[in-house]
C-alpha cells in the first residue's frame, strides 16, 4: 500500500470515472486503473462498483476511502509542518463561505487575518452550500462559513455569530416611514428573493413565512447575487429581505434606499465554522475564529463555542 494508491483511489472516488481521474493525477489510465486493482487485491475488498457510464464506491469501500482522505491531508499537513518549522499559522489557509457571507466578511477579514497571522495567507473562495459541503469532504478546503443548520459525518461546527435579517426598499415606499416593519406588512408587497440553489432564500421563507404572500413570489433570476436584487430594489421593482451585514445602505444615495429592522423578535440566522473533525492545524481555526469575531460585524451578535 502506497500513498500514490491512496491518492488514485481518492481521486477515483471524486471524480466517479477513471479517465478524468488518471487526468486529474498525470497519469495514464492503464497505471492508474492497475493501482487501484493492486490495493483491492491487497486490502481483500471491491472499492468501486465499475459501470458502463459511471463509477460507484462499493459500501466496503467507503470507509476506506474516508480514511485515505484523513491519511492524505495528514501527510500534507506534515509535509506543512516540515516547511514552516511546526508553525499551524504558517502556509495558506483555504476558506470557503456561501454566497450571501463571502463578500460583506472577507474585505474585512483577509486583512485581520494578515495581522494576525501574516504567514498563514487565506485562500478564498465562494459557493453555495452544497458545493462547499463537497469540497470541505474532499479535503480542498480546510474550513467553510456556512449557515446552520449544517450536519455532515465526520465535519464539527462551531458558531460564529447570530445574523438578523433587515428590510431593504426603496426610500420612497410607504413602509419606508414606519421605523420598523412588521412581518405581515410585507405579504402584499412584492418580495424579491434569491434564485433557487440560494440557501438563503430558504432561511427567509422558513424563518419569516408571514413575509412572503402565498403567492408565488417574483424571483431574480437564478444565480442571482444580493448585489442583483439590490439594484433591483433600488430601480423599484419591489423590496427584498437581506442579512444584516449586506444591507451596505451606504453604497446608495438615502434617496434610493432604505434600510428598516423587523418589529419584534427579527428573523435571524447563524453564521458557523465547519471543518473536519481532527483537522491537524486547530489554532488556525481558533485564529481565524477569533478574526472573524474582531470584524466590524455591528449589527451581529458573536456566539461562543459550546464548552
Amino acid at each position: 500500500m502506497t500513498l500514490t494508491e491512496l491518492r488514485y483511489v481518492v481521486a477515483v472516488a471524486r471524480e466517479r470515472h477513471f479517465g478524468r481521474a488518471a487526468e486529474k493525477c498525470f497519469v495514464s489510465q492503464p497505471t492508474l486503473s492497475v493501482a487501484v486493482r493492486k490495493l483491492e487485491a491487497e486490502l481483500g475488498i471491491t472499492l468501486f462498483e465499475r459501470g458502463t457510464q459511471q463509477i460507484y464506491v462499493t459500501a466496503a469501500g467507503q470507509p476506506v476511502i474516508a480514511q485515505a482522505q484523513r491519511i492524505l491531508e495528514e501527510v500534507r499537513h506534515l509535509a506543512r509542518l516540515a516547511e514552516s518549522g511546526s508553525d499551524p499559522l504558517s502556509g495558506p489557509l483555504r476558506v470557503g463561505a456561501i454566497h450571501t457571507v463571502g463578500p460583506y466578511l472577507f474585505p474585512e477579514l483577509i486583512p485581520r487575518m494578515n495581522q494576525k497571522a501574516p504567514r498563514m495567507p487565506l485562500v478564498v473562495e465562494e459557493g453555495y452550500t452544497a458545493e462547499l459541503r463537497e469540497r470541505l469532504r474532499r479535503g480542498e478546503l480546510d474550513a467553510a462559513i456556512i449557515a446552520l443548520p449544517f450536519r455532515d459525518a465526520g465535519v464539527t461546527v462551531v458558531p460564529l455569530y447570530r445574523e438578523p435579517f433587515v428590510v431593504l426598499l426603496p426610500a420612497s415606499h410607504p413602509l419606508a416611514a414606519k421605523q420598523a416593519i412588521g412581518r405581515g406588512a410585507l405579504a402584499n408587497e412584492n418580495v424579491l428573493l434569491l434564485g433557487p440553489g440560494h440557501c438563503f432564500r430558504e432561511q427567509v421563507v422558513e424563518a419569516c413565512p408571514g413575509c412572503v404572500s402565498n403567492r408565488e413570489p417574483h424571483y431574480a433570476v437564478e444565480g442571482s447575487s444580493l448585489e442583483t436584487i439590490r439594484h433591483m430594489v433600488a430601480s423599484g421593482l419591489g423590496i427584498t429581505i437581506v442579512p444584516c451585514t449586506a444591507a451596505g445602505a451606504d453604497k446608495y444615495s438615502r434617496r434610493l434606499l432604505s434600510v428598516r429592522r423587523f418589529a419584534g423578535r427579527a428573523p435571524a440566522r447563524t453564521i458557523a465554522l465547519a471543518s473536519r473533525t481532527g483537522f491537524p492545524r486547530s489554532e488556525a481555526l481558533h485564529a481565524l475564529r477569533d478574526a472573524v469575531h474582531q470584524c466590524n460585524l455591528t449589527c451581529v451578535s458573536l456566539l461562543e463555542p459550546a464548552s
